[in-house]
């Protein structure tokens, strides 16, 4: 149960729930359509094209609930990583990443001159930690190079962390600490570390009723009749034209709707055991977002005095207190998990289309304290968790624990590059062939 009364999360609050034994901040809030209540959204589909329906228990009813997962826990990662990159983006917080640049290796307008360099068909730009799929222990940064050596070849104090040596990681890549991550295609393959997630969001609706969408079609304002048959032309065509026109009910055409002319029927996947549709949305009573972040798991790491000198020699550089250096980047870890989910969920969420949902009321944060107690609630709106953020790097530093807030520019490598080129080829030949 939340208290009535919530003040203003304070970084002295942040810092004694670190150093206690809190067990987590937590947040739950309730959501409906943005069209306003009963509105149909539409979950996430997984493998076999079907939602995530399952029965859970849930408060205040006594038989088991129908509910359909809305947004995953990864996903909502996703969510949160990429708040943090707009708002860095943005200059609104500094935050250390590894960055990958493809923006050199884009087509120049000269498809003679792209091909014989191998440059990309199509323009990828700067991909950052913050964006890939496995933050640091991503193939991406994996296979790319810096200072003309693979990346993971370079950076030894990054190979060598662990939950009692995160100081590297602290560095570079803070947000695999809160966000997780398995370094297992790095230099030690399987054994290598393995950081659980922090931060947990997940979003469900709850009483939830699979509809039935019976087949549909995407309207042509042309009124162009699908008995007209044309003959698809193929890309290199002198004249620049995508189809000749064959005429009605003529053999060896095909439909217009083969070059996107006509109206076009929706596909139509049915599960063969009820016989309805799979891509019909559910309604439901209201949707439900719990994100827990947990203290535990922050407090078991360390960040000891770095054993590669970088900046100085390692004998210069001074002692320090490590339970309070320790105490310190739990706090900033947990400030930068509390800012990313506030950045993300506070508006709401445009999960997908169709499926824009608006919470009943601001965020809350609980903190659970004291087993048996009522948790004590407070505040935290986007501008005072930017802050909250900025705070806690600021006494961080002063302890003796500092980001690297130089991004750590790569370059992607040959392979790589051409990997990427290969796999935009491909995709435009499907689309052809999509289309034939």
């Amino acid at each position: 149960m939340i208290s009535d009364t919530a003040t203003q999360l304070s970084l002295k609050d942040v810092q004694d729930a670190v150093s206690g034994t809190s067990a987590a901040f937590r947040c739950r809030r309730r959501l409906q359509p943005a069209g306003g209540e009963g509105d149909k959204v539409f979950p996430p589909t997984f493998a076999g094209a079907v939602y995530a329906v399952e029965q859970r228990r849930v408060p205040g009813h006594e038989q088991p609930v129908t509910c359909v997962l809305l947004d995953s826990v990864q996903s909502q990662a996703n969510r949160m990583e990429q708040a943090l990159q707009e708002a860095l983006d943005a200059g609104d917080i500094t935050l250390p990443v590894i960055a990958v640049d493809f923006s050199e290796h884009g087509p120049t307008g000269d498809s003679k001159k792209d091909e014989e360099e191998g440059r990309l068909l199509d323009a990828i730009g700067r991909v950052t930690s913050l964006q890939v799929p496995h933050r640091l222990a991503d193939a991406i940064l994996r296979d790319s190079e810096h200072n003309g050596e693979p990346f993971r070849k370079s950076s030894a104090a990054l190979n060598e962390a662990s939950a009692l040596k995160a100081t590297a990681l602290y560095e570079r890549c803070p947000t695999a600490l809160v966000f997780g991550m398995w370094d297992s295609t790095g230099p030690k393959r399987g054994l290598g570390a393995k950081f659980e997630r922090a931060i947990v969001s997940e979003v469900v609706g709850l009483r939830a009723e699979v509809g039935d969408l019976l087949r549909g079609v995407r309207r042509d304002p042309l009124e162009i009749r699908a008995n007209i048959q044309v003959r698809k032309l193929d890309d290199k065509d002198p004249t620049g034209r995508t189809f000749e026109v064959l005429g009605a009910n003529v053999k060896g055409g095909v439909n217009p709707s083969k070059v996107n002319h006509s109206s076009v029927p929706f596909p139509e996947t049915r599960d063969e055991k009820t016989d309805k549709n799979r891509y019909s949305g559910v309604t439901i009573g209201y949707a439900e977002q719990t994100t827990t972040l947990s203290l535990i798991c922050l407090r078991r790491l360390r960040f000891p005095q770095m054993r590669f000198p970088r900046l100085e020699e390692e004998s210069a550089q001074p002692k320090r207190d490590q339970n309070a250096v320790n105490a310190a980047g739990h706090a900033v870890l947990a400030a930068l998990g509390l800012c990313a989910a506030t950045l993300a969920f506070e508006s709401g969420m445009g999960l997908r289309s169709r499926c824009l949902l608006w919470p009943d009321e601001p965020m809350r944060w609980e903190l659970l304290a004291k087993p048996g107690e009522t948790p004590k609630s407070f505040t935290l709106d986007a501008a005072a968790a930017k802050k909250l953020l900025a705070d806690a790097v600021a006494a961080a530093e002063q302890a003796g624990l500092r980001w690297i807030v130089e991004p750590l520019n790569l370059n992607p490598s040959k392979e790589l590059l051409k990997l990427v080129r290969l796999s935009q080829q491909q995709a435009v030949k499907e689309g052809t062939a999509e289309e034939s």
